[in-house]
């Protein structure tokens, strides 16, 4: 066996492959939207991670940047109102968006559906957010709780941490 081989023989052991049947993953409830995490950076060597999102009609995150990874979506069911930048457009079913490091984004559901969609992050890491701030729900949830104050302090002051830079909409 060369150097090579046992390698990839160690890796393989260090991160064995990750299975998640239909409605398997942990979820967290946050701001109103519930994420089901399918691949973390624990399970990918922190290469990527990748969840679920579930947003009620009026749900989304204000405007922000990440700055050490690149986010993108995949919209399974429903449509999404995204920003980049200053350009806003709303995505339907099977829309595939990048999200690179530094730009300004968000997005919100402004449709009267629940919309559903798919998230990676690339490096992993910043789920370890959501971990910390959100809330365990149960392993069926559809719904989460509507945001509190306290929740969404908690997210303000856990962002930078992140990477993450939040511009709270003034009033």
């Amino acid at each position: 066996m060369t150097a090579t081989d046992q390698q990839q023989k160690n890796n393989l052991m260090k991160h064995p492959a990750t299975i998640r049947k239909p409605g398997e993953g942990r979820r967290i409830g946050i701001v109103g939207d519930v994420y089901r995490f399918l691949a973390t950076g624990e399970e990918t060597d922190g290469k990527y991670a990748t969840f679920e999102a579930i947003v009620p009609p009026g749900s989304g995150p204000p405007p922000h940047i990440h700055s050490r990874e690149e986010e993108s979506f995949l919209v399974l069911e429903g449509e999404m109102t995204f920003q980049l930048g200053d350009d806003r457009f709303v995505a339907g079913e099977g829309t595939v968006l990048n999200m690179p490091v530094g730009r300004l984004h968000c997005f919100k559901n402004e449709s009267d559906k629940t919309a559903r969609r798919l998230i990676s992050l690339a490096p992993a890491g910043l789920e370890e957010m959501f971990f910390e701030v959100g809330q365990t729900l149960d392993d069926d949830a559809t719904t989460a709780p509507p945001p509190s104050e306290g929740e969404i302090k908690k997210l303000l002051e856990a962002a930078p941490r992140y990477g993450v830079e939040i511009r709270v909409p003034h009033e």
